[in-house]
């Protein structure tokens, strides 16, 4: 007995139903195109990855590891078109772990023009990101200087004593601390 062939509802089901499948995979690609940088974000921010700090409320309690301490070295830099100076104001501090501690930025604009700025930041080894917590940092917002103007600009950090019991972290010394300016542009919708 001969098979016939597929009637022409049935091709055209079939077809509707592989159209719906391939859009439903492209809409959730999309969709996910969408979340990976806030979930990419969060990841980072729970787990350290890449160097990003965490953050805590200044009303944080943490325990002081005393006779622990820890070299914390400042690098500031500059993005091209920046027109500003930006330095720490000392270079290294000493702290103790888990003690909350304070390091100042000097930021000066030195054109003729107020310029807005946004820190980006993370810490190296990068594995001690997930145990330097910043309290209150410039980093957090945007920062306009009009021109000439000289700012200092404050961090407070303290670095978490669970860096203590982490095999990876058991040797680190030092963590160095880096910032690099970047221009913000004008909202071009405004001009």
């Amino acid at each position: 007995m001969a098979s016939l062939p597929p009637s022409p509802f049935d091709r055209d089901r079939r077809n509707r139903r592989t159209m719906m499948a391939a859009a439903t995979v492209g809409l959730g690609m999309l969709a996910l195109g969408f979340a990976s940088v806030p979930l990419y974000r969060i990841f980072c921010e729970q787990t350290g990855f890449g160097g990003t700090t965490q953050r805590a409320e200044a009303a944080t309690q943490v325990k002081v590891a005393t006779g622990h301490s820890m070299s914390i070295r400042f690098d500031s830099n500059i993005a091209p078109g920046m027109p500003w100076q930006f330095h720490p104001e000392r270079p290294t501090q000493t702290v103790t772990v888990g003690a909350k501690t304070m390091a100042i930025f000097i930021a000066k604009n030195m054109s003729d023009r107020p310029v807005t700025g946004t820190a980006a930041f993370n810490v190296t080894p990068l594995q001690a990101g997930a145990y330097f917590t910043k309290i209150q940092c410039f980093c957090f917002t945007q920062q306009t200087l009009q021109p000439g103007q000289e700012v200092r600009m404050p961090v407070l950090y303290y670095v978490d004593p669970k860096i203590l019991d982490d095999p990876d972290n058991r040797d680190t010394q030092q963590i160095t601390l880096s910032y690099t300016f970047y221009p913000v542009e004008p909202d071009k919708k405004a001009s």
